[in-house]
């Protein structure tokens, strides 16, 4: 990870050195339009079936330019679990790793049409696209939105949002051109991933992923994927859900999965959260997921979470038992 991050910024300083005279003249204006910031997450977890811990979750660094032109760039750089305690091993740091979250270009070629390059978050379904701890009620992930496709990929999008009465259409359809090299613990490696997501922003947004992509194994099929998504808001209510089905080119059952989930506003900034997961998959099996928890928004930047999680089947992705988490965006 360390020398593809390395060469990625060697790659992305030299083209700033060739192109910079294009976007400003001078210095101080081109170094001005660069802007830091980023989110972390800390908490403490007390699963059911093994022993407490305390960890920071993550520092996610967010690197962003962009000027009155059409280029923008945008970079996230993650130090995942950077420290983490049991009463065992006390502190520790050795299962501390860097990753590259997201690295692009973004080039817009119309009022309707943008180009994507470089790293980015897959565009299937919503929770993929907006999982930082700052920005979803709870501390846990649903499993489905974390076991079937691959989270982010190497490539090229299109992506876009066209008028359509008194709402909007979004579109993004994206192309992998380079797998990832690097394997980190058990992650899945995915290669030959494209397809697309279609979503209509309304009083019930509603969106729609297809995909195909394959693992990087000698045995592993072509995976076709679909997927859809909605979120909407009723008085005090925001009720969101996703679903997703995936089978072989072959047209095998190959995973599925959904979620449910709701957030109730209590007054004072409180928040009652509770979600209701399905999984299956060939190499997990079958699970069920019930999280209750409540979420207390501090400051618009930060967010005190409480979640007991039960169900069914084992998943180490998804521990039940009781976790709390203070996020931050900074």
């Amino acid at each position: 990870m360390f020398k593809r991050f390395i060469c990625v910024i060697a790659s992305v300083t030299s083209l700033f050195g060739l192109c910079k005279p294009t976007w400003a003249e001078d210095d101080s204006n081109f170094t001005d339009n660069f802007h830091l910031g980023g989110y972390s997450s800390a908490g403490i977890e007390i699963p059911r079936d093994s022993k407490a811990r305390a960890f920071v979750n993550e520092l996610s660094l967010i690197l962003t330019w962009e000027n009155e032109g059409r280029l923008k760039f945008f970079g996230e750089f993650e130090l995942e679990e950077p420290l983490s305690w049991n009463h065992t091993q006390g502190f520790t740091t050795r299962d501390a790793y860097l990753d590259l979250e997201r690295f692009y270009f973004d080039y817009n070629l119309s009022e309707k049409l943008n180009l994507r390059a470089g790293r980015f978050l897959t565009p299937a379904g919503r929770w993929n696209l907006i999982h930082a701890a700052p920005l979803v009620w709870t501390s846990t992930r649903p499993v489905v939105t974390e076991l079937l496709f691959p989270s982010s990929i190497n490539g090229l999008m299109l992506y876009g949002s066209v008028p359509y009465q008194d709402y909007a259409f979004e579109y993004s359809i994206f192309l992998e051109a380079l797998k990832d090299q690097v394997k980190e613990d058990d992650e899945t490696i995915y290669k030959h991933v494209n397809g697309a997501r279609f979503t209509l922003n309304a009083p019930i947004s509603l969106g729609l992923t297809i995909a195909s992509f394959k693992e990087d194994t000698a045995l592993s099929p072509h995976y076709r994927m679909v997927g859809l998504d909605f979120v909407t808001h009723l008085g005090d209510w925001e009720l969101s859900g996703e679903g997703f089905y995936r089978e072989t080119n072959k047209g095998k059952q190959a995973g599925s999965g959904a979620y449910l989930q709701s957030a109730y506003h209590l007054g004072n900034e409180w928040y009652w959260l509770t979600r209701l997961e399905t999984f299956e998959h060939p190499a997990y099996g079958s699970a069920e997921r019930w999280v209750l928890g409540a979420t207390k928004r501090l400051k618009p930047n930060q967010l005190l979470k409480f979640e007991f999680v039960g169900g069914s089947g084992d998943i180490p992705e998804a521990p039940r038992g009781f976790i709390g988490t203070f996020a931050v965006l900074f």
